[in-house]
């Protein structure tokens, strides 16, 4: 399982890696802000952060020295785990500000739920490049797809976490609608994403959920409430103007006005001392990045390694999009990070696991070797 071959070094993308690398020293930096001044107690967020960052490159090393064609077999495995994890959240899990969603590991809070996103990638791409076809896929072709995401969306919907659960729901849509689908299905499942949408809006969205999508539409009515962060997050945006306020500068943030300034709105922090021109060039970099690998993945030496590229380019896409608009106010906040930049450690693993796979198959995208089936 374990072969490294050095003529994978000829075939690495360093242009990717650097790409990478860069985001990651930027987000540190903003990060070292966004918790200063250090509290006199305990590890600074920045140092734990960087911590994470070195587990994860550990883990990407891990990655690349097997064959990504290894993920068709151990895809069972890593899907039902990740199932057993999310079950255990729900009698042992950790409680906090309501939600029970992460498992103390006693030098660690593991988030199950930020594993599952990858896990669905994962398990996707294996299931739609084993079950290929030419003319699209039909709606009962699509029910094993529909099922494998259904568990742990309604497991992750229980701890409550809608705003993961939801990223579930886009991550298996872009990756269905890539691999192409009848033009009726198409209309069969927009007419129940509508009428999914009424139902939960009726009957499944609890009263704080419904309260942040009605903040969002009109965060003046309650800016001491609910709408503070929205309120509070455009203020620090707006108050950097064009060139922002200057490095450790930024007032909103450090004098404690910003809520979670570290983690979901780590970009506020950002735009506030660097202004609109050090955001866009950030925002530039960012999404270079993505369209870089996503049109990395179209080289991928089988469907198997394009699907799995362009979901976990996917996955990042659809969470930084999110998590900006959710700064500038223009989507509720639901507490999706924006990868790599936000603090926190089963995400940033989850993250950076997910650019191991990528690596990978761009470091193998040259190389011959058997189908998808070699493991069945």
């Amino acid at each position: 399982m374990f072969r490294f071959d050095r003529r994978h070094f000829d075939n690495f993308d360093w242009v990717l890696l650097i790409l990478l690398l860069s985001i990651s020293v930027i987000a540190l930096f903003n990060l070292y802000s966004a918790s200063y001044p250090p509290k006199p107690w305990g590890t600074p967020p920045y140092l734990k952060q960087a911590y994470f960052f070195l587990i994860g490159a550990g883990a990407i090393l891990f990655i690349l020295s097997f064959d990504y064609q290894e993920l068709h077999f151990w895809n069972y495995f890593i899907y039902v785990g990740v199932l057993i994890l999310l079950i255990a959240i729900l009698i042992i899990g950790k409680t906090a500000g309501g939600a029970q969603r992460w498992i103390n590991l006693g030098f660690f809070n593991l988030q199950p739920s930020e594993l599952a996103k990858l896990t669905l990638v994962i398990t996707l791409a294996s299931y739609y490049s084993r079950k290929e076809v030419t003319d699209g896929y039909t709606l009962k072709q699509l029910m094993i797809p529909i099922i494998l995401t259904a568990i742990p969306f309604l497991l992750i919907l229980l701890q409550p976490d809608l705003g993961t659960a939801l990223m579930l729901v886009f991550i298996a849509v872009s990756m269905t609608v890539f691999v192409k689908l009848r033009f009726s299905v198409y209309l069969i499942l927009g007419g129940f994403g509508i009428g999914a949408i009424i139902f939960a809006w009726e009957k499944l969205l609890k009263p704080y959920q419904k309260q942040r999508v009605q903040t969002f539409l009109n965060p003046e009515k309650d800016p001491m409430g609910h709408g503070y962060q929205i309120m509070q997050s455009k203020i620090a945006v707006g108050s950097g103007g064009r060139f922002g306020k200057g490095y450790l500068e930024g007032t909103q943030g450090h004098l404690h006005f910003l809520p979670e300034r570290h983690t979901d709105f780590a970009f506020s922090v950002w735009c506030e001392e660097w202004g609109f021109f050090g955001g866009v060039a950030f925002m530039a970099l960012y999404f270079v990045t993505l369209i870089y690998a996503l049109y990395a993945s179209t080289f991928a030496r089988d469907r198997f390694g394009m699907l799995l590229s362009f979901g976990v380019v996917m996955l990042i896409f659809w969470q930084a999009i999110i998590n900006v608009m959710m700064v500038l106010g223009f989507l509720p906040v639901v507490g999706i990070p924006l990868p790599l930049v936000s603090y926190g450690g089963s995400s940033l693993l989850t993250t950076l696991a997910g650019l191991g796979i990528l690596l990978n198959v761009r470091m193998r995208r040259f190389q011959g070797g058997m189908g998808p089936d070699h493991r069945s």
